[in-house]
């Protein structure tokens, strides 16, 4: 059977864009008046609502690509995850930064670009977008002493601000976090005013400031009563990991009646490995976390533990690199957040 010939089919025309020009003759002004609106200048009222019903009607989009050569602004902010494994935006407190920080930048008409670095590789080519002009500014979790990523950003005068407070980071760069030290002392002294004798850390991450500062609080609480071996030192801040590290503390002390997790997610893997030996919570082991994430209310039973204020700490991070941008005064150093108590079925 013979095949019908067909004929190929023409390229479609490209869709021509519309112009500040049409704008204009749409709305029965001038093209500069139009391009002052666009940029944020003065117009009048009457030339304004013109202006508005022209681009509802014809559609306009603006050139952001000549808006950028023209103003030299991206209009973007980095949100730069540092040291982190794939899985990193699904840790809940990482995700309710950004879409707190997200929705302060969207307001202020500023994009914001997902960077994650999980290799020395990824420092270079994250340190090369960051000073190749694709963003104006970056906000930085997880940041450890040391991290090459902030000498790029204070190398480059980059309007920033990091999450947290690592040991090195000096005044050129704010921050901001919660004092992790007091809160720890604080959760694990009530722990401890429940009758709890044998108390026990599984501790993660020591090269992160939150970490190191959360153990300092454990050992302040525990004073005298403090004993190394009580401390278990996991390398990450996940599930197995808490599971892991209560398997290796009931190893070493099969006594423990209390345990004070750097995070949520640890203290739920524990609660896991204390109901696999048996052991009642709060009956005979008294169990506390840290951050108020879901991992505290999806539980059984449900973490005290220590409330950050998440969604404060990503708006207020924004809110520091959008200051910088607009040229206003910034103090150095830091701002700290208050963290609260809640006291749940877990201890």
């Amino acid at each position: 059977m013979r095949r019908r010939y067909r004929a190929p089919m023409a390229p479609s025309e490209p869709q021509r864009r519309t112009t500040v020009h049409d704008i204009a003759a749409a709305a029965g002004v001038s093209r500069g008046t139009v391009s002052r609106a666009l940029n944020g200048g003065y117009v009048s009222a009457a030339a304004r609502a013109a202006i508005e019903e022209a681009i509802a009607g014809i559609g306009f989009v603006p050139n952001t690509a000549a808006r950028t050569l023209r103003t030299r602004r991206s209009q973007a902010v980095a949100f730069v995850a540092l040291g982190q494994h794939a899985g990193a935006f699904a840790d809940p407190n990482i995700g309710a930064v950004m879409l707190a920080a997200n929705a302060v930048l969207s307001g202020a008409d500023h994009q914001m670009v997902n960077l994650l670095l999980e290799s020395p590789r990824d420092t270079e080519r994250v340190a090369r977008h960051l000073s190749g002009g694709f963003v104006d500014g970056a906000i930085v979790v997880s940041a450890r002493a040391g991290d090459p990523i902030i000498k790029v950003i204070r190398d480059l005068r980059l309007p920033a601000a990091v999450v947290g407070h690592p040991p090195d980071l000096g005044d050129a760069v704010p921050y901001v976090g919660i004092d992790n030290e007091t809160a720890a002392r604080e959760i694990v002294s009530r722990l401890l005013a429940t009758g709890r004798r044998r108390t026990g850390m599984i501790a993660a991450a020591q090269d992160r400031d939150s970490c190191t500062d959360r153990l300092a609080g454990y050992r302040s609480a525990m004073g005298p009563a403090f004993e190394e071996h009580l401390v278990v030192r996991v390398p990450g801040h996940d599930h197995r990991c808490g599971a892991d590290g209560m398997r290796l503390l009931l190893e070493r002390e099969p006594a423990i009646d209390g345990v004070f997790a750097a995070s949520d997610v640890l203290a739920a893997g524990a609660l896991e490995a204390l109901r696999e030996a048996g052991r009642a919570v709060p009956g005979d082991v008294g169990v506390v976390g840290f951050d108020d994430s879901p991992w505290a209310v999806w539980s059984q039973p449900r973490l005290s533990t220590v409330r950050q204020p998440i969604e404060e700490i990503g708006s207020a991070a924004a809110h520091l690199v959008l200051r910088q941008l607009r040229g206003e005064p910034v103090d150095p150093g830091g701002r700290i957040l208050p963290t609260t108590t809640v006291w749940r079925d877990s201890a």
